[in-house]
């Protein structure tokens, strides 16, 4: 705003006119030049000032952080190209930027709501209910993740409205649970779990995936849980303990059965055992008396009829000798042999009455 000098050029019109000081009078300080040639720049100066304040008013530019995109959106049109994470300028009233979150999403179907804290982009859903093969009431849990895609963003947002996420990811999830879950007896569940999942997966996926665009990308489905009726739970406990006391006695069974089987080979390892060392001995004996009888032959072989002669002479010649030291010896000779067997000194009275009376 000008400053108003017609303070100053009054008081110095009134000094010159009727001051003492006649035309000297100085004012107490110089005007900056600065503020004498305000009035001239103040329309452009009010000028900057409204556009600043309509800038901050209508707010005519969007910053886009990672893992958004914008949608521009003009007359009520969105534009086909996303806007990318930066700053963009729109024009207020006529256009507008709509900006949705591509971030990784979660949906959770569980039977009790967390009272965690308030996250955006994550969703509870009350837990599937589905009717098994038998008609059965059966639970199931679980957790998808996915996200919307970039590329699509806008085409989606235009056919499925801020809310597509329930339009397009839940009534999808629950239509494939109930189609694969119900062939499946509420008993066998548990058994086929993983089975079950990769089905319920596969079938999300697929479906999803399949729609015009790929609004969606389905990161992960995980099977939290498969709540079934007390009565079949109470069906499958019974028979996991028969199960398992069945595994128990064939353990016990086959446990017996080892047992012996250890017994009966260590009884047959001593009794071919014991055969083993009979047989040695045996075969012992018998080599023993093989070799007895073959030198036995070899001996009878070797005594010829001249051999005998002359081991007769030669024993003869002996006790020749003998009688000549002893003429009362007497010599008994074996019936039919070539040699004597006992030969008795006669001096001997007692000896010789007891060969006498024999």
């Amino acid at each position: 705003m000008p400053i108003d000098n017609d303070y100053f050029k009054n008081r110095q019109q009134n000094n010159n006119s009727g001051g003492g000081n006649g035309g000297n009078y100085q004012p107490p300080f110089e005007t900056p030049e600065f503020f004498k040639n305000f009035g001239k720049k103040a329309g452009f100066i009010y000028a900057i000032i409204i556009a600043i304040i309509l800038l901050f008013v209508f707010k005519p530019f969007v910053i886009i952080e990672s893992g958004q995109v914008g949608i521009k959106s003009t007359t009520g049109k969105y534009s086909d190209t996303p806007l990318r994470p930066g700053f963009h300028l729109y024009i207020p009233v006529f256009q507008k930027v709509i900006i949705v979150d591509t971030k990784v999403r979660l949906i959770n179907y569980k039977t009790f709501e967390d009272m965690g804290a308030f996250d955006q982009s994550i969703r509870s859903y009350p837990a599937i209910n589905i009717l098994d093969a038998r008609g059965l009431p059966v639970s199931i849990e679980l957790t998808v993740q996915y996200r919307l895609t970039a590329e699509g963003a806008p085409n989606t947002i235009a056919t499925w409205g801020l809310r597509w996420e329930d339009k397009i990811v839940d009534p999808v999830v629950r239509n494939i649970v109930r189609n694969v879950v119900g062939g499946f007896n509420a008993e066998t569940l548990p058994t086929k779990r993983n089975e079950i999942a990769t089905m319920i997966e596969d079938g999300i996926r697929t479906q999803i995936e399949a729609l015009e665009t790929k609004p969606v990308s389905i990161e992960s489905v995980q099977l939290r849980e498969i709540v079934l009726p007390q009565k079949i739970k109470d069906q499958i406990e019974r028979v996991q303990i028969a199960n398992q006391e069945a595994e128990r006695v064939r353990y016990e069974v086959q446990r017996a059965k080892q047992e012996a089987e250890k017994k009966a080979a260590l009884a047959k390892g001593e009794a071919d055992k014991n055969r083993i060392e009979a047989q040695g001995r045996a075969d012992a004996v018998t080599i023993e008396a093989k070799a007895q009888a073959a030198a036995n032959k070899v001996i009878a072989d070797s005594l010829t009829r001249n051999l005998l002669e002359m081991q007769q002479i030669q024993i003869q010649g002996k006790f020749n000798d003998a009688l000549k030291e002893n003429k009362d010896a007497k010599i008994f000779l074996t019936p039919g042999g070539s040699t004597p067997n006992i030969w008795v000194d006669t001096k001997d009275k007692t000896r010789d009455t007891a060969i006498n009376n024999k």
